[in-house]
């Protein structure tokens, strides 16, 4: 464990050192997701996280909605990069800068930093990828939510087509 703990940490000194202000950050911290954040500088990042009430982890970064309602259990604020990226591994990540004209390191820190306080949260619309995305390019985009829709639609289909072949060969066998 502490093996490991240490790889982390000597790959999270790389990418810290690499940052500049206004680069996104994925840290990955579960097989399914990563969390998001502004890198602002000095060591310190600015991301949409829980607000450590109710039994939600300050830095989980969940929260939940029902029916598209977003429930006020979430904060954007500013943190040092060691605490948000924790155990988890840091990696930055702009890759939408090829298909998305980013604003100015100051400008990207400026938008984040106006955001700082409660703010409503919702998985699918409102996550800490679609925070870090608006404060760098004006745009609300989670690839990881784009993802779980594409493979929600995937296992979808594979459902409907497995039910009606199923029906299908039923039909066959009921002629028997």
């Amino acid at each position: 464990m502490e093996r490991c703990l240490a790889k982390n940490y000597f790959h999270n000194r790389l990418v810290l050192d690499s940052l500049e202000p206004g680069d996104l950050i994925a840290i990955k911290e579960k097989i399914f997701y990563s969390h998001w954040a502004v890198y602002a500088g000095f060591e310190q990042v600015i991301h949409l996280t829980g607000d450590g009430t109710e039994g939600i982890v300050s830095n989980a970064g969940h929260s939940f909605s029902i029916a598209g309602v977003s429930f006020d259990k979430c904060v954007v604020k500013i943190e040092n990069f060691w605490k948000v990226a924790a155990n988890g591994i840091a990696k930055k990540n702009n890759k939408k800068d090829k298909e998305n004209m980013p604003f100015r390191g100051r400008d990207i820190v400026r938008r984040a930093l106006s955001k700082i306080g409660p703010i409503k949260y919702n998985l699918l619309w409102g996550n800490c990828e679609h925070f870090a995305s608006w404060c760098r390019y004006d745009k609300e985009m989670s690839a990881q939510v784009d993802k779980a829709f594409t493979v929600g639609t995937v296992v979808a289909g594979i459902a409907v087509v497995g039910g009606l072949l199923n029906e299908f060969f039923n039909f066959f066998k009921d002629d028997d």
